[in-house]
């Protein structure tokens, strides 16, 4: 059974849990702004000396997504608690992949996460050993049917997917991710390896989780909320994010069905 605790507030259960995993786009912020009251749940969950990681699917180093949220007007002491997909890839590619030749596909925007191996990156997929996976073009950012012709002969090569979402909000606006394209290519055939959630490495990453009793909070049902289940952390759904519309129609626990997942708790927005 779903509570909801728009009543009572997260305050109401937060003395439950040692750690707290933390959407960012669509929970703290809508890409364009950051959201009041989600900035005061952070700050009394400090107060509180409770454990929290900002997790977010993006596909930039840590450094990145601090800097764009000190832009926005967050606070030195809540910016400390990113953790990014495109971290937790970094470290991977580092490790596994740093004399490969890789093409990439997404925006240039992205080009920082692989600035220590820029001169593998290939022009030409046909030269590649692997595919890197932060988006889509900007030329092509509402057309998957370009990536599936892109990607017609290139199936025997592994691609990494940096942001496992399908789809965000920005603003009032809905875009495409590097989800999306990743699905395109395991459909035709393709073997992807996905950093973010709702896949382990990236919570395991992040910070020391063992012994943890943990509630993972986020908006969107197939990364934050499918996360929190595969590794059996409690779950908290923000409403007003990317399924507003379907939970409206269907209501919560149909939703929740159709996506096969369980949600502990559900708030319309991140509140104390």
């Amino acid at each position: 059974m779903t509570k909801n605790l728009d009543l009572n507030g997260l305050k109401s259960i937060a003395d439950n849990y040692d750690l707290f995993y933390i959407d960012l786009w669509g929970v703290i912020h809508n890409g364009i702004k950051l959201h009041e009251h989600s900035i005061i749940v952070l700050k009394e969950l400090l107060k509180k000396d409770k454990a929290f990681v900002l997790l977010t699917n993006a596909p930039r180093p840590n450094k990145t997504v601090i800097n764009f949220l000190q832009k926005m007007g967050m606070d030195q002491e809540l910016r400390d608690h990113v953790f990014t997909s495109g971290e937790a890839s970094l470290n991977y590619l580092k490790k596994n992949f740093l004399l490969k030749k890789f093409y990439h596909i997404g925006p240039l925007r992205d080009f920082d996460l692989f600035n220590l191996f820029e001169n593998n990156k290939c022009d030409d997929i046909k030269e590649s050993e692997y595919l890197l996976c932060t988006g889509l073009f900007d030329d092509y950012d509402k057309d998957l049917t370009y990536y599936k012709n892109l990607f017609d002969k290139q199936l025997n090569k592994k691609m990494i997917c940096t942001n496992p979402d399908l789809i965000v909000d920005r603003g009032d606006n809905r875009e495409l991710c590097a989800g999306s394209v990743a699905m395109v290519f395991e459909k035709m055939g393709g073997e992807v390896v996905y950093f973010g959630k709702p896949h382990p490495e990236v919570y395991n990453q992040s910070i020391d989780n063992n012994n943890k009793k943990i509630l993972a909070i986020g908006d969107n049902l197939n990364t934050d909320i499918k996360g929190a289940n595969l590794l059996n952390y409690d779950s908290l759904l923000i409403s007003n994010g990317i399924h507003k519309n379907e939970i409206k129609d269907k209501g919560i626990h149909q939703v929740a069905k159709e996506y096969e997942t369980i949600i502990n708790f559900i708030q319309s927005d991140l509140k104390w």
